[in-house]
């Protein structure tokens, strides 16, 4: 049989904050850095989405059924392309169009909520399967949570909402002597099957392709086709952001060429067929349940949630956000909810972390505040408003307007 190679896509802009300060409180409720998101998406765009777009469906044009690709688009990202680069939504409808490309469901706004609301969560990935399906007329049938964020009631959580498929990290401290090569199944719910990622493999792509200090520099299609047909397994799920191309890893690198010549080898080796997570799922069965109590994710060596909870700052910015759900939940205001979920987007408590050591570099790229405390006071002082705004509507919820004040009437002479 031939070994599975699911190739997966994230991507995720987030609605960047502006600079909010302490005296913009209970003044002005625009949150949002709208320049630099145009900014950073129109670069992005142009060094990734439009020519890897092109690139994947040259691809698919020259190996049609047999090449195939699945990507997640955040609701997040999606509005910021409707609103300043619609050509990269038009690009990924092409890909929809060939019948090669799976879309998968998420949190709508890249959320925590998993870990926070079972009843928001819901809503997100329902926001978010109605977004995907008026963009590219697909409906999603797999699920992959928030930055693979998983654990065995997250699971039970995401069968219970009718995805039968899931993606999520091949942490070692959960695999222990296991392979992430093969499909698992939640405990809770059998009926849930589990594609792990390879980090091994997806990390030499997406983290060092274009380290020449790293001891396999370069890597060519050759000698990683040698690492997958050494691989044991049925399915190699390299999963990874799709701003890799271009962005972090930059063209001159040569990001671009490795990947319009790896499907051809792995197709001329005979011995590897592309898949997506659905149809990986339906050709190879579970070897077992794996469990996973605590949620793990695909960030840092940890692999757990501690990039976004792992500090008090954090917690302190979690807490009081989800704290406000039972008070919204009282209000039919669709520009509340709108902020609330934008500021959920687990980007804003990623910029708080302290952790500097091991995977400091990550953290400071994707990090536009000097340090964790500026991030947490920026985002606390935009907090702060838009709670004083929740109290002032729930202050006023249900109450009767008014009755105007009738004219005198004229006394008749």
């Amino acid at each position: 049989m031939k070994k599975s190679v699911c190739l997966y896509f994230q991507v995720h802009q987030p609605t960047r904050l502006r600079l909010y300060r302490f005296f913009d409180i209970g003044k002005d409720s625009h949150y949002y850095d709208d320049f630099t998101d145009r900014t950073i998406l129109h670069r992005i765009a142009q060094r990734c989405y439009l020519p890897m777009n092109q690139l994947l469906l040259d691809l698919i044009k020259k190996h049609g059924k047999d090449f195939k690709v699945t990507f997640s688009i955040t609701g997040s990202a999606l509005e910021q392309f409707d609103r300043y680069e619609p050509d990269v939504v038009r690009s990924f409808k092409e890909l929809a169009d060939t019948g090669c490309v799976e879309f998968l469901a998420e949190t709508y706004y890249h959320s925590l909520a998993s870990l926070a609301n079972e009843g928001e969560f819901k809503h997100q990935v329902e926001k978010h399967v109605k977004a995907i399906e008026d963009h590219f007329g697909v409906t999603p049938k797999a699920f992959r949570n928030t930055e693979l964020i998983y654990s065995d009631n997250i699971g039970r959580q995401v069968y219970d909402l009718g995805f039968k498929t899931m993606l999520t990290e091949g942490a070692r401290h959960i695999l222990g002597w296991k392979s992430p090569d093969y499909v698992y199944s939640n405990p809770i719910q059998p009926g849930l099957k589990l594609l792990l990622r390879n980090y091994q493999l997806s990390d030499d792509i997406a983290f060092r392709f274009s380290d020449r200090g790293w001891e396999n520099w370069p890597l060519t299609g050759e000698k990683f086709l040698s690492w997958l047909k050494a691989a044991e397994g049925d399915v190699i799920n390299l999963f990874m952001d799709y701003e890799t191309f271009g962005e972090h890893q930059k063209e001159a690198s040569g990001i671009f060429d490795f990947m319009r010549y790896l499907p051809g080898i792995l197709l001329e080796d005979g011995g590897f067929e592309f898949t997506t997570p659905t149809l990986a799922t339906r050709k190879h069965k579970p070897v077992s349940e794996i469990e996973v109590p605590d949620p793990i994710s695909w960030a840092d060596e940890e692999r757990d949630v501690t990039a976004w909870l792992g500090n008090e700052l954090q917690q302190d910015a979690f807490n009081k956000l989800y704290e406000q759900s039972e008070k919204l939940a009282l209000l039919n205001n669709a520009v509340l909810w709108e902020d609330f979920g934008h500021l959920q987007e687990s980007d804003h408590l990623y910029y708080m972390s302290t952790k500097f050591f091991s995977d400091g570099e990550v953290h400071s790229y994707f990090n536009p505040y000097n340090t964790p405390y500026e991030a947490f006071i920026n985002y606390m002082n935009a907090l702060s408003d838009f709670i004083i705004r929740i109290d002032d509507a729930v202050a006023t919820f249900g109450q009767e307007p008014a009755p105007k004040a009738k004219k005198p009437s004229k006394k008749k002479k």
